[in-house]
């Protein structure tokens, strides 16, 4: 599966429109991350724990916006997003969409 943000796959044409696909997830903060992250926060650096929740969130978001394509008969997604938002306190979606299509 071809994922680019841009409106086209160079050197490739569109022959299928599918329309919108998405994939999202929800994750809440851990305890114990919370506790490190506070004297992080207090001494400086990165947060590394939140790091990776967030890189693990959006892998399974984009996982889950391929099962979608997949699902459709796209081989190529394009002009992919993604967007976050606060669901409950200490809980965030992470949010991607595209347009699935057909290349050749």
């Amino acid at each position: 599966m071809e994922i680019t943000n841009i409106e086209t796959i160079p050197g490739k044409r569109i022959t299928t429109h599918y329309g919108l696909v998405c994939g999202s997830t929800v994750r809440s903060k851990n305890a114990f991350k919370d506790i490190g992250a506070t004297f992080k926060n207090i001494f400086g650096g990165e947060l590394k724990s939140y790091t990776d929740l967030l890189n693990e969130s959006r892998q399974e978001a984009i996982s889950r916006m391929i099962e979608h394509a997949t699902a459709l008969g796209a081989n190529a997604i394009v002009n992919v997003r993604f967007a976050t938002s606060d669901v409950a306190s200490g809980a965030a979606e992470i949010y991607i969409y595209g347009t699935a299509v057909k290349v050749e």
